[in-house]
């Protein structure tokens, strides 16, 4: 016999791709999550997923019963929302997944003003290696660096900005200022590690010049950016982030200039939502002149 919560088992699972993660993420016990996933496939006689290894795939039929299913899932939300008023009701708790350096020097000075304006809505701006996934709810916003491609996902652009080449000026006093792109070989180099990439736009020594390698390594923007402004080579930062910073000099400013953007992303289903929309017009508001912005 069908059972609709089974849906939601299933969700955990698809969006996990272990049975493991998804119980934690339900509250109920491994052995349970696998039971419902059986009577789940009894009850549809379909095989919903294949195991490999540790990992559940989706498979074809897995693969359009979460369309589905997700379909479900938004007009459950909705449908929770318009009966508990929450549609107009500027309380609440907000998940935002954002990338560290639009946190620290893009969002948080706003915060203080925002919070005093909207003291009902609690938010939480998780800045940890990677994205959350708004389409996997791990988060309920996200500014990313690349727009998604898939997923009941509102997307929008926030805005463009630019990256250049920096140095402090005891470095380049120490080292000598590089004169083009294939000298850069010879600096100390501060970068990502690469291993830790959570999204390819962050590549951008290679975009650079192909084979450059940094020496001085770090997950962290903040990290790099202090890297860089104690004398520890040559980094890209963005411009937004060195505002401050009076000892960083532009290196090969008409020549190493990168430009990205930042995407602002919501499930459509909770996009109308009073809190979710007062947390998007503080985002598009903290983002008005990224561009311009050194």
């Amino acid at each position: 016999m069908f059972d609709w919560d089974d849906l939601r088992v299933f969700l955990a699972v698809a969006r996990n791709r272990r049975v493991g993660p998804a119980a934690r993420a339900l509250g109920i016990d491994a052995t349970t999550i696998a039971r419902r996933l059986q009577r789940l496939e009894a009850a549809l006689d379909s095989q919903l997923f294949e195991q490999v290894g540790a990992d559940r795939i989706l498979t074809l039929r897995g693969s359009a019963l979460l369309a589905h299913a997700e379909s479900v899932e938004g007009a459950t939300l909705e449908a929770l929302a318009d009966v508990k008023g929450e549609r107009h009701s500027l309380h609440g708790h907000i998940r935002l997944s954002v990338a560290e350096g639009f946190g620290t020097y893009i969002l948080a000075p706003a915060l203080p003003a925002f919070h005093a304006a909207h003291p009902g809505i609690r938010l939480d701006v998780i800045t940890a290696s990677g994205f959350l996934n708004p389409s996997k709810r791990e988060a309920d916003m996200a500014v990313m660096l690349a727009r998604p491609q898939r997923g009941d996902l509102h997307v929008q652009k926030l805005g463009d900005y630019r990256l250049r080449l920096y140095a402090s000026r005891s470095y380049l006093a120490t080292r000598g200022e590089p004169q083009d792109r294939s000298a850069l070989k010879d600096h100390a180099l501060v970068g990502y590690v690469p291993d830790f990439l959570f999204s390819p736009e962050l590549d951008y020594l290679d975009e650079v010049h192909t084979g450059l390698e940094a020496s001085l390594r770090s997950s962290s923007i903040g990290i790099q950016r202090r890297l860089v402004i104690d004398g520890g080579g040559l980094g890209i930062l963005p411009d937004f982030m060195v505002a401050n910073a009076e000892d960083l000099v532009v290196v090969l400013p008409g020549d190493v200039v990168i430009t990205r953007s930042f995407w602002l992303v919501t499930h459509s289903n909770q996009r109308k939502l009073a809190r979710i929309a007062a947390v998007s017009n503080l985002l598009r508001t903290c983002a008005e002149g990224l561009g311009d912005r050194a």
